[in-house]
């Protein structure tokens, strides 16, 4: 087993053990998030599951590539029912789910906003966004939901 000092932070799990939802949607705390609206990040499609993570840079990451025009915002999360691996990540780029990724098929509560993290650079979500066009012209940007 590695070293934490060994770990990625983009998958290292935050000290709290929380999972966090990132998104640019103004919600409050209390508020849940549901399944059954657009996709943060494929506005034509309706999602079935709400998506969460335990690394708070996964987290920012999310916010920073979802659509919209609101600020990145990352949300702390209280799951009200059992949560599963995402298998949109779980064994597709690394073997088990070292990005600690989630998905409830039910309601998710808003603890919290964590607003202590820091961004990524404009290079790093450039370089992102575009090894996600090249996935999607290579017929590799499947979703399962």
């Amino acid at each position: 087993m590695p070293d934490m000092a060994d770990t990625p932070e983009r998958f290292r799990v935050h000290e709290s053990g929380a999972y966090f939802h990132g998104t640019k949607a103004d919600l409050r705390v209390g508020d849940f998030l549901t399944p059954g609206h657009r996709s943060n990040y494929r506005p034509e499609h309706t999602s079935n599951f709400v998506y969460m993570t335990k690394v708070l840079d996964g987290a920012v990451l999310a916010a920073e590539m979802a659509v919209g025009d609101g600020r990145p915002r990352v949300y702390v999360m209280e799951p009200q029912d059992d949560v599963h691996d995402d298998p949109n990540v779980t064994d597709k780029k690394f073997p088990g789910n070292p990005t600690h990724s989630y998905r409830s098929a039910r309601p998710v509560r808003i603890v919290a906003e964590m607003t202590d993290w820091v961004g990524h650079s404009p290079e790093y979500l450039q370089q992102f966004r575009a090894g996600l066009e090249e996935l999607k012209k290579r017929g590799g940007a499947v979703l399962y939901d």
